[in-house]
């Protein structure tokens, strides 16, 4: 007997001005597609289309793959990316699988979120800064709804807790002059600079203000260090060396867990190309989001959203960063949140992190932010220092 064979569309921007975090999503994504045709049950035909970065593609490649029969899409990086297409999703009826972490505060029938949520990214992050840095934040971030919304949630967390954000700084998505914002992180001297800048313009930062630190004897990783949510294995690679070190980032996924599903994931990543053997936390989520989409299909016998969506209720996955499990009422995943610091060998030690996956909170419904949120996720545990 024939495995049914399901046609499904990839969308990331493999080139434009976050292309290597996108070429990453897309290499996970099609790893996991060859696993899922090694292994019967059903089989995945992926049709592979490159918005460029550009905003005004993707809404119309979105279309051109669901009026084209394809139903299942996994694509988007930005959350810009996402929102523009959304409404394609709902009028024809497909289904994104949205693979990255984002700023929460989203609910469509249409969208399966299989990255992080805010409160199993920017609240432990928030947590470990104040408790180890100090109480002074700095933020710096690309001019879209991803940086202001992250922004917001820190801003009033930090002034629950009787801190205080100096200032805020937003740039164009590929902007690289970063010469007066650097100059005014130095005349602030935060405890911290949080930084939600994505692609090039991130990586430009990153090494001017190690730079500008280094002309004035400053310890910048010790003194000032840059945190986020969004630095990955892959863009520790392009900031290059003298500059990739020490940075903090909040994850639910780091390629130096040992795991044997992430001995796997990687070993296989590295094989299948071995140009770009760094996998991340957005590759992780898209060979994820490949990989769950497979069994619910296999289990509704069909593509159609309604019975993929209620197939899906009920999936658990042995991923790479632990075990993850499908939230019925939101469409999120359960994660395990941990917090990495950035080595000159652009891989992450994972500092902290949660001992279980923690439910989904896109709403952030269920956290007080002067009782440290209520929640699993400020129970980070210390794994080294």
């Amino acid at each position: 007997m024939t495995n049914p064979t399901f046609r499904i569309g990839l969308m990331f921007s493999t080139t434009g001005p976050y292309s290597t975090v996108a070429c990453s999503m897309l290499n996970g994504a099609l790893l996991a597609v060859s696993e899922v045709n090694r292994g019967g049950g059903v089989r995945l035909e992926p049709e592979i289309v490159n918005p460029e970065g550009d905003l005004a593609r993707y809404g119309s490649l979105s279309s051109k793959l669901l009026t084209g029969g394809i139903r299942q899409v996994v694509g988007c990086y930005t959350s810009s990316s996402r929102k523009e297409v959304i409404p394609v999703f709902e009028k024809h009826d497909g289904m994104l699988w949205y693979p990255s972490h984002y700023e929460g505060f989203e609910s469509s029938d249409n969208v399966v979120y299989t990255g992080a949520a805010p409160n199993q990214h920017i609240l432990p992050l928030i947590d470990h800064l104040m408790s180890s840095f100090g109480d002074r934040a700095f933020c710096v971030g690309s001019n879209y709804i991803w940086a202001w919304e992250n922004n917001r949630i820190l801003r009033e967390v930090v002034a629950a807790r009787g801190g205080v954000v100096v200032a805020e700084r937003y740039l164009s998505v590929g902007e690289t002059d970063f010469d007066k914002t650097v100059d005014a992180i130095l005349a602030a001297r935060p405890s911290f600079v949080f930084s939600s800048l994505i692609g090039v313009s991130n990586y430009v930062f990153i090494r001017r203000l190690r730079e500008a630190c280094l002309a004035q004897g400053i310890d910048q990783p010790s003194v000032m260090p840059i945190a986020s949510c969004n630095l990955s294995e892959p863009d520790l690679i392009d900031i290059g060396l003298g500059a990739m070190d020490g940075h903090i980032s909040s994850s639910v996924y780091f390629s130096s867990l040992a795991t044997p599903e992430n001995d796997a994931f990687v070993a296989n990543y590295a094989a299948a190309y071995p140009d770009k053997p760094w996998t991340s936390a957005d590759g992780e989520a898209s060979y994820i989001a490949v990989k769950l989409l497979a069994a619910a299909v296999a289990q509704a016998g069909s593509d159609e959203v309604g019975p993929v969506r209620r197939a899906l209720a009920s999936q658990r996955l042995n991923a790479p960063q632990g075990e993850v499990l499908v939230d019925g009422e939101t469409m999120h995943l359960h994660l395990t949140p941990r917090i990495g610091r950035s080595r000159s060998d652009a891989t992450f030690d994972v500092i902290r992190q949660q001992p279980i996956a923690i439910r989904p909170d896109p709403y952030l419904v269920r956290f007080n932010a002067t009782d440290a949120w209520g929640a699993p996720a400020s129970r980070l545990r210390v794994v080294s220092s």
